[in-house]
């Protein structure tokens, strides 16, 4: 058999996470280019430079990383790395800066670290980045060899960041073991996906046990064990998830449902990726008749103040309303690997369930 490699996610996670950054940084050179959001670079940047004080580990340029990530970006601050000696990039913000940098880097040859500002994806630690059209629009995966060298996870930094996005994360999280779960369904796994989806379940466990407390903390901007246990589920239980699992069972209905929701005129713009993603799941659990989950996971939406119903999301429940938001659901590539066809009637009916649960 052909031999493969997988390589996994390196953190360091803490208040002072960035003191770190010296011992692990130094044997990949002394010249960094910093690549982040505007908002992100102006929150934590000043910690990293504390921390980089008096070595000789130096940031010779922080730059924006743009509207979005695009081949356009990615190109150009590949470039830049290389026109201004830079020995590694450090990429810092949320997920699309983080994916910019992790782009340069691959496309420059250099190692790249990640410094995640919110919690509300797993591309701190994940080996890919979702690249963007000009236009806004979703072009494609770019797929890397390996995630980030390492990812400086400042618990601080999360914990002043607004909650809305550790929420949006623990949504998408609890859908990476609900969808990893139903997708790899009746499959023979090998090792690694194996592996991967025994990680999966704590991407759920341990956000019914903390995410609530969390979220209360992160509120009131208070670093805390519980916010700590949900900021590991949302960047790193799921990132080593998509890291070690085939990319079949990285995703399912939940996410289908997503991608045919935002063909809504203004939903994008209104709702964040993983609330809507959590409404997914119970889509999923009603199509599998897995009515107990269904109760347990709606309660936990509810305890998270995440909208658990197409009325709360200002969404009438129309067969002719939703025909498009159907199609897409059902015919999307989300949906390319699961268990059991799935139809436009099934995907309505569960709807009709979840909205029945109120």
């Amino acid at each position: 058999m052909k031999s493969y490699s997988v390589f996994f996610a390196n953190y360091t996670i803490g208040e002072d996470a960035y003191d770190m950054v010296p011992q692990v940084c130094r044997r990949y050179g002394t010249r960094i280019l910093m690549i982040g959001g505007e908002k992100a670079m102006d929150a934590a940047a000043p910690l990293l430079e504390a921390a980089l004080k008096d070595t000789d580990l130096s940031i010779v340029d922080r730059v924006i990383f743009g509207k979005d990530c695009t081949t356009a970006q990615i190109a150009r601050w590949a470039a830049y790395a290389k026109a201004c000696g830079a020995d590694m990039i450090f990429g810092m913000g949320g997920g699309k800066a983080l994916d910019t940098a992790k782009g340069a880097a691959d496309q420059a040859g250099l190692p790249v670290f990640t410094f995640p500002t919110i919690a509300a994806t797993c591309a701190a630690t994940t080996a890919l980045s979702v690249v963007y059209r000009e236009d806004g629009n979703f072009e494609r995966f770019a797929f890397f060899e390996k995630p980030a060298r390492h990812c400086f996870i400042n618990t601080r930094v999360i914990a002043d960041a607004p909650w809305k996005y550790l929420r949006a994360g623990m949504g998408d999280t609890m859908g990476k073991f609900f969808e990893c779960h139903f997708s790899a369904r009746g499959d023979q796994l090998d090792h690694s996906s194996s592996l991967g989806r025994e990680i999966s379940n704590l991407c759920y466990g341990p956000l019914l046990e903390h995410g609530a407390p969390a979220l209360q903390d992160c509120r009131n901007h208070k670093v805390s064990f519980d916010l700590e246990q949900a900021v590991l589920a949302n960047i790193v239980s799921t990132g080593m998830v998509s890291l070690m699992v085939l990319d079949d069972y990285n995703c399912a209905i939940a996410h289908s449902v997503y991608y045919g929701l935002v063909l809504l005129p203004g939903f994008e713009e209104t709702y964040l990726h993983g609330d809507v993603v959590a409404y997914g799941v119970l889509v999923q659990l009603a199509v599998d008749h897995d009515w107990e989950r269904l109760k347990e996971a709606k309660e936990f939406l509810k305890s998270l103040e995440i909208p658990s119903t197409l009325a709360e999301m200002h969404v009438p429940l129309d067969r002719e309303y939703l025909r498009e938001v159907l199609k897409e659901t059902v015919n999307g590539p989300d949906m390319e690997h699961i268990p059991y066809p799935v139809t436009e009637d099934m995907i309505y009916e569960a709807m009709e369930a979840v909205e029945k649960l109120g």
